[in-house]
């Protein structure tokens, strides 16, 4: 080996291992003192959180922390699972009114080959203000056309898309037709909505005879295969009930109708919105269908329901065994999930529901509660310490963990308030 080549392999090497340095991160912490609210179980008071990879390596009040563990001081503070924003534009869209900055909607009426996690930009200004504010995953949709594209799950936390996507598809998003509430001329708007309606069902019934072509042709090899089609291969996991629909559907006459497609149509539903639900509240929880609250902060539907309509759905839906979980279909409001949570609460939800209702409940609903929306011994360590109550707006939030990794607090918020700290 000559002298070049080993100056350069030494070169390699160190370049190597200080990269290594820098990145380097303990591989057992231990979160001690603080009272632990895991969500699933009884709170525990001064108890200790055990991370070791990532992971949850043990949680209670007796833990035996190993001599090499990083141990934080958490005396005074309390320990919350990360939230889950449950529909949210994080990384698609940075300022609404700038269509350049906004990658969040398609074009046509059938998409279901797009991902929203394709179009994730990591590097977006509200993904670390969100993240700073307690809430450490969230379900990014893509909007437009009657079939909208695949719902993805993400941790705030990562340098690129990759490192920053949990499951690319959680669900297939389904922009239900809505018959718009007008008084003249009403049969025209209900025939477009039916038509709409007809649409979606032919186009699931052509994928389920594209499927069975493709199985008859893989059987018999006399028989060919139909022609490659991208949409109807991405709609074969929905009419399996592999991958449920997300349905973006208000009115309580359009959440009827959407009950029926999706019995018609043997789907596994998730229903979005329902600004209406507390008027069918009964038969949606027959129905067996879990919700997603859309914004609280929208306007009633109908003046006559009330100026508290909206606030009130969660705790009516919450009363009929209803499973749901919050939202805060936004990007720059993202930051403000757990306030929606605390409106309903306001308004007759019980409190430890609503914070399930950030947490554990969209965590079942989506397919992840086996690692994400409680604090529990194997699930990731997604944590949160406060210095109160997590849905209170005069909490403080003082550390984040994301998969048992610190993050850095400081955002464009807090940049701005250094800056004029010092004017």
């Amino acid at each position: 080996m000559t002298r070049k080549t080993l100056t350069f392999f030494t070169v390699v090497v160190f370049c190597f291992s200080f990269g290594l340095s820098l990145d380097k991160s303990p591989n057992v912490i231990a979160i001690k003192g603080a009272k632990i609210i895991p969500v699933v179980g009884e709170d525990i008071e001064q108890g200790t959180i055990l991370i070791k990879d990532g992971k949850i390596e043990d949680i209670g009040q007796n833990v035996s922390i190993p001599q090499d563990a990083e141990v934080y001081d958490a005396q005074g503070l309390i320990a919350y699972p990360g939230m889950i924003d449950s529909y949210c534009y994080l990384g698609l869209q940075e300022i609404s009114a700038v269509s350049a900055t906004v990658d969040s909607r398609e074009t046509g009426q059938f998409n279901p080959q797009v991902k929203a996690v394709e179009a994730l930009w990591p590097d977006s200004m509200h993904i670390p203000i969100t993240m700073s504010n307690g809430i450490t995953t969230a379900v990014v949709v893509c909007t437009g056309g009657l079939i909208s594209g695949q719902v993805g799950m993400i941790r705030l936390a990562g340098w690129t898309p990759e490192e920053m996507v949990i499951r690319n598809s959680v669900a297939m998003h389904i922009q239900f037709p809505s018959v718009p509430r007008i008084r003249r001329r009403e049969s025209q708007p209900q025939e477009q909505t039916s038509k709409q309606i007809e649409e979606l069902k032919e186009l699931l019934n052509e994928v389920r005879y594209y499927q069975k072509r493709k199985q008859a042709a893989q059987k018999n090899s006399n028989l060919p295969l139909p022609g490659f089609d991208e949409k109807l291969e991405f709609l074969i996991p929905v009419v399996n009930g592999k991958l449920p629909v997300l349905i973006s559907v208000y009115a309580d006459k359009d959440i009827r109708a959407a009950i029926q497609f999706v019995k018609d149509e043997k789907l596994k539903a998730i229903f979005f919105g329902v600004t209406d639900g507390w008027k069918v509240a009964e038969e949606i929880k027959k129905s067996g269908i879990p919700v997603v609250f859309g914004s609280l902060y929208a306007m009633p539907s109908e003046w006559d329901n009330g100026y508290d309509a909206i606030y009130r759905n969660p705790g009516v839906l919450a009363k009929a065994g209803v499973k749901f979980s919050f939202s805060s279909q936004s990007a720059s409001l993202a930051k403000d999930l757990p306030y929606h949570a605390a409106k309903a609460a306001a308004f007759g939800l019980d409190k430890k529901e609503a914070l399930k209702g950030v947490t554990i409940y969209p965590a079942q609903i989506f397919g992840v509660d086996d690692s994400l929306g409680s604090l529990e011994k194997g699930k990731a360590a997604n944590i949160v310490l406060a210095d109160g109550d997590i849905l209170e707006l005069s909490t403080n939030i003082k550390r984040v963990f994301i998969d048992g990794k610190e993050m850095d607090l400081s955002n464009r918020y807090t940049q701005l308030l250094e800056k004029y700290k010092k004017r």
